[in-house]
């Protein structure tokens, strides 16, 4: 009974000293759950059950693991998310706080008894007018443009897809960033990924949004970053260490174009020192030399698509996507990712505004400098619902 009337008066309290900030609050909860049945056909055997491709596709994951099936089925509610938001009138200022979480990714679990997977984070920022800080979609990436897909990224061969922490400054249809560093290199001849943490300059990024008359909506971006490894790729006996810095650099032109009801979305994008920001890493973005420095890897891509409304409840995306990279062999070796390729064609049934269920047939190929290659067949059956 103490304890109650405790609670009581605390509360009490509380909402005095908090009634007018929480009157100038809105909050609001949101997400979807989505489970999809996916029917996969890999050319050289699938990958092994929990594997990231078996999630959805990842460009540079399809070449397959000699020895397993290459037909499997896939059940997951892993896609499903929830956010929270705040929006407070702080003296005319706007605040706003921002989580989401979903279970992608993650390996901590398995499909024996209860598929058990951890939450992690997508978003999560606060922003004070015109300021965000903290993780959301990179400012070099439109996910706006992205194609109204299925699989998890959708185009993901031919789109920047980044998700980082930041601290961006809007001015209208301006935005700058300065957006969290990191390296992926390829070892002189090729091996193993390096993933490389250090350096003291955040890689900073510039867009611009604008629309014309007719309602087309467009952003043009550009990166520049600093490529940095400072470490030991050796062992313990015997030590090697590199010390090296370059920079790269990248534009990126997306768009929505209606056409009546319907709409086309593109992007197409180009860098040199990219890696990461392209293609979820299907290149790095530079290799290493004989005398330790870093050469930045070009990369190319981009994606089309069109989206067409049958009529008010069905409507049906058609995508292509692909990416290239310019990989100088002499240094990287000939077993590194060359060129990535997907297409999509879906349709989706919506007969309520917050319920879809839909199909979806995809095909990607991926291929080596080496001239290997692996490729996809995939059929994906959906259920969405938009809280």
């Amino acid at each position: 009974m103490k304890h109650s009337k405790l609670a009581v008066l605390v509360s009490g309290i509380m909402l005095a000293t908090t009634g007018t900030v929480q009157a100038a609050t809105d909050m609001t909860f949101g997400g979807y759950i989505k489970t999809d049945v996916m029917f996969s056909d890999y050319s050289n055997g699938a990958p092994d059950s929990g594997s990231l491709s078996r999630q959805f596709y990842v460009p540079g994951t399809i070449y397959g693991t000699a020895g397993n099936g290459k037909q499997v089925v896939d059940f997951q509610a892993r896609e499903s998310r929830f956010n929270f938001k705040t929006v407070t009138d702080v003296d005319g200022h706007k605040l706003t706080g921002f989580i989401e979480l979903d279970f992608m990714t993650h390996t901590d679990g398995n499909e024996r008894v209860s598929n058990s997977y951890s939450p992690r984070i997508r978003h999560a920022f606060v922003s004070y007018d015109n300021w965000t800080i903290g993780q959301t979609w990179s400012t070099f990436q439109n996910p706006g443009a992205l194609p109204e897909n299925l699989d998890f990224v959708g185009a993901a061969d031919g789109t920047p897809f980044v998700r980082q922490a930041l601290i961006k400054y809007t001015n209208g249809n301006f935005q700058v960033a300065l957006e969290n560093p990191e390296t992926t290199l390829t070892p002189n001849k090729g091996g193993a990924r390096i993933t490389s943490g250090s350096g003291m300059i955040p890689d900073v990024i510039g867009r611009y949004n604008f629309k014309s008359d007719g309602g087309s909506a467009f952003s043009l971006a550009a990166v520049l970053r600093q490529l940095n490894v400072e470490e030991n790729l050796g062992d313990t006996n015997n030590p090697n260490h590199v010390d090296s810095s370059e920079f790269g650099y990248g534009v990126s032109f997306a768009g929505v174009v209606p056409v009546g009801k319907d709409d086309f979305k593109f992007t197409a994008t180009y860098g040199e020192g990219l890696g990461r920001y392209m293609s979820l890493n299907f290149a790095n973005a530079g290799v290493l030399d004989a005398s330790g420095d870093i050469n930045t890897i070009t990369s190319y891509g981009g994606f089309v698509s069109y989206r067409h409304w049958w009529n008010e409840q069905f409507r049906s995306s058609f995508t292509l996507s692909g990416v290239s990279v310019d990989n100088d062999a002499s240094l990287t070796g000939d077993a590194v990712n060359k060129e990535a390729y997907s297409g999509y064609v879906n349709l989706l049934y919506s007969p309520s505004k917050p319920l879809t269920f839909g199909v979806e047939y995809m095909y990607a190929l991926n291929k080596k400098e080496s001239g290997a290659d692996g490729d996809l067949n995939r059929i994906i059956f959906s259920a969405k619902y938009v809280l």
